[in-house]
C-alpha cells in the first residue's frame, strides 16, 4: 500500500462555509419536475439556478479543488451521487501489530458518511439530518451495521472509501461503503448499514415522510446500487439470540465519557470493543476479525452497566473442534469441514440490571496472515 508521513490537515469545512445554499434542500413541490436550487459562493457573485447536486459541486469547486486534492481530503464524485475521501493510517489508530483496529475501520466509516451528508448541505451537527427532520426533531439512528475485511491496512497506508445512501423501506435508509487500497486499487473492505427514523423526543421509531425522501433522494444514485450484491451474502443473514449458559463472557462494562456521542448515548463503535471483549483469548492471538454483523436494539447511556457474552455459532456442516483452553474449560470453536481456519461466533450485548437486549451480533475470525 502507499505510504505518507503524517502531517496536520486543516478541516474543509472551513473554507466550504464561504459558500451560502440558498433554498438547495427545501421541501419540494413535485417529484415530478426537477429540482432547482439558487447558489450563491459569494456577496458579489450572481445567482443561477441549479440542481442541487450541480450547486454542491459548483460550490466546491469555487471554493477550490486544488485545496481538496492538496489535503487529501474528500468529496462529491463525478456524478454527485456518491462521495470519496482518503485517509492515512495513523499510528494511534494500529495495533501492536501495526495494523489498523476493526474499531479503527468503523470509525472511518461513520466519518465518511457524517462527511458526505455535509457535503450536500445537510446538518452540520453530526446527525446528517434534513431541514424536515430538524423542524420535525427526527434523527437517524443504527439498526444494522455489516463490515467485512478482506486486508487491513497498515500503519502509514493511504486508504479511501467510497459511500453512498438510497432508500430503504418505509422507515428507513441504508448506507454503503467500499474501501480501496489507493496504491494499488484493489478493494479491501466493504460495509453496509440499515438506518431507520427516530423521533429525538419520544425516542419512537417514525415512518419517512415524502419530505424527507424528496430533500434526500436527489442525491442518491438513481438505480439501486449495493456493496454486496451476491445472493445470499452474508450481510442479510438473519442472527439468532444467544441463550444462557454461555461459554465465554465479559461482565460489568461500563462507559466511559468518551464512548459518549454527540447525542448523550454510546457510540456504535464502542459496541464493536465490547463485543470483543469476551472473544476467547486463544481465537484474539491467532485469528483476526473479516466479517461482523450488529443488530442494535437498544440505546445504551452513560450509566448502564453491559454483559457481553459469547457463544459458538453451529452451521450446517460444522463440528467442534479444540482451541486451546479458557480457564479450567476447554475453549471450543466452529469450523466448516473444508475450512478448518474459519471460527464463527455469536455474540449478546444486555444490560447487567435486567438482562435487556442492546445487541446481537455474529463474527467470523480467520487465521492471521504471516506478514
Amino acid at each position: 500500500m502507499l505510504k505518507f508521513p503524517y502531517c496536520n490537515v486543516t478541516d474543509l469545512n472551513q473554507a466550504l462555509a464561504q459558500c451560502r445554499f440558498v433554498g438547495l434542500l427545501g421541501p419540494l413541490a413535485s417529484r415530478r419536475q426537477s429540482p432547482r436550487a439558487v447558489v450563491s459562493c459569494s456577496p458579489s457573485s450572481s445567482e443561477f439556478s441549479l440542481t442541487p447536486v450541480q450547486a454542491v459541486m459548483s460550490c466546491q469547486q469555487q471554493v477550490g479543488s486544488s485545496l481538496v486534492n492538496r489535503l487529501r481530503l474528500g468529496g462529491l464524485t463525478e456524478d454527485g451521487f456518491s462521495y470519496k475521501e482518503k485517509f492515512i493510517i495513523r499510528g494511534f489508530e494500529v495495533g501492536i501489530n501495526k495494523i489498523a483496529t476493526i474499531e479503527t475501520i468503523a470509525n472511518l466509516l461513520q466519518e465518511v458518511g457524517s462527511n458526505h451528508a455535509q457535503s450536500v448541505g445537510f446538518s452540520t451537527d453530526g446527525f446528517g439530518t434534513s431541514p424536515t427532520m430538524r423542524k420535525l426533531h427526527l434523527i437517524w439512528v443504527t439498526a444494522r451495521m455489516h463490515i467485512e475485511v478482506y486486508k487491513y491496512p497498515a500503519w502509514r497506508d493511504v486508504i479511501e472509501i467510497e459511500t453512498w445512501c438510497q432508500n430503504e423501506g418505509r422507515i428507513g435508509t441504508r448506507r454503503d461503503w467500499i474501501l480501496n487500497d489507493v496504491a494499488t486499487g484493489e478493494v479491501f473492505g466493504r460495509a453496509t448499514s440499515k438506518w431507520v427514523m427516530m423521533n429525538q423526543d419520544t425516542r419512537r421509531m417514525q415512518k419517512v415522510s415524502d419530505d424527507v425522501k424528496e430533500e434526500y433522494l436527489i442525491f442518491c444514485p438513481r438505480e439501486p446500487r449495493l456493496a454486496f450484491s451476491e445472493k445470499n451474502n452474508k450481510s442479510l443473514k438473519r442472527i439468532a439470540k444467544l441463550e444462557d449458559p454461555v461459554r465465554y463472557s465479559k461482565l460489568g462494562l461500563k462507559p466511559r465519557r468518551a464512548d459518549l456521542d454527540m447525542n448523550q448515548h454510546v457510540n456504535n463503535v464502542t459496541y464493536i470493543g465490547w463485543v470483543l471483549e469476551s472473544i476467547p483469548k486463544e481465537i484474539i492471538d491467532t485469528h483476526e476479525l473479516q466479517a461482523i454483523t450488529l443488530d442494535y436494539r437498544r440505546e445504551c447511556q452513560q450509566y448502564n452497566v453491559v454483559d457481553s457474552l459469547t457463544g459458538l455459532e453451529l452451521t450446517e456442516g460444522s463440528k467442534m473442534v479444540s482451541v486451546g483452553t479458557n480457564g479450567s474449560a476447554t475453549a471450543t470453536a466452529t469450523t466448516r469441514e473444508d475450512d478448518h481456519d474459519c471460527h464463527r461466533f455469536l455474540h449478546l450485548l444486555r444490560l447487567s440490571s435486567d438482562g435487556r437486549e442492546i445487541n446481537r451480533g455474529r463474527t467470523e475470525w480467520r487465521k492471521k496472515p504471516t506478514r
